[in-house]
């Protein structure tokens, strides 16, 4: 081992020190102010502009590395669930309500534009609630009238328009969440 490889370590170790310290400053000052730039990240960060700009080019670079810290974060409590037992319309019911408590953690996710097309960080929950249906269906406990396709796209899309709801301020959160969670109740009962 060379004499430059504990300098180069420690040089990692330090550069990973303040990604992390930047991501996590970001989490929270965008999510108390969403349009917070750069500068104010770094600041909160205790770090210089020029260290942020270097682990993140643009702020939508960053924006797009916090997006991807907190989607980690929220597959991680939803594979806590066991979406494999018990009622599976109970389960997806707990799938939503631990979304909204991640929207409620981070209010950023409500302020966030959508992407064009699909966004592959939704992959992982469309995978998720399409086990859920079809074993739901299954069980007769979900609608086998629609295909699972139709069902888990419908789920995604009002939990979309309940996100939007809360985020222009047209209806509260509690409010949204029980609006949403009765649309999907209504939308996958049979019968």
């Amino acid at each position: 081992m060379s004499n430059k490889e504990p300098v180069r370590r420690r040089r990692r170790a330090d550069a990973d020190r303040s990604r992390t310290a930047i991501l996590t400053a970001a989490i929270t000052l965008l999510d108390e102010r969403p349009d917070a730039g750069m500068e104010a990240v770094a600041s909160a960060a205790g770090v210089t502009r020029q260290t942020v700009y270097a682990h993140f080019a643009s702020r939508d670079v960053l924006l797009d590395a916090v997006v991807d810290e907190l989607t980690r974060e929220t597959m991680a409590a939803i594979d806590a669930l066991d979406l494999d037992h018990g009622p599976a319309l109970d389960t997806l019911l707990d799938l939503i309500d631990l979304g909204w408590r991640s929207f409620e953690k981070h209010p950023l996710l409500l302020h966030l534009p959508q992407a064009a097309g699909q966004d592959e960080r939704h992959d992982p929950v469309v995978e998720r609630l399409e086990r859920l249906i079809r074993r739901g269906q299954r069980g007769g406990e979900i609608t086998r009238d629609l295909a699972v396709s139709w069902l888990v796209a419908a789920v995604i899309a009002l939990g979309h328009t309940a996100g939007e709801a809360v985020a222009a301020n047209r209806m509260p959160a509690r409010k949204a969440t029980t609006a949403l969670r009765a649309s999907v109740v209504r939308l996958l009962q049979p019968g």
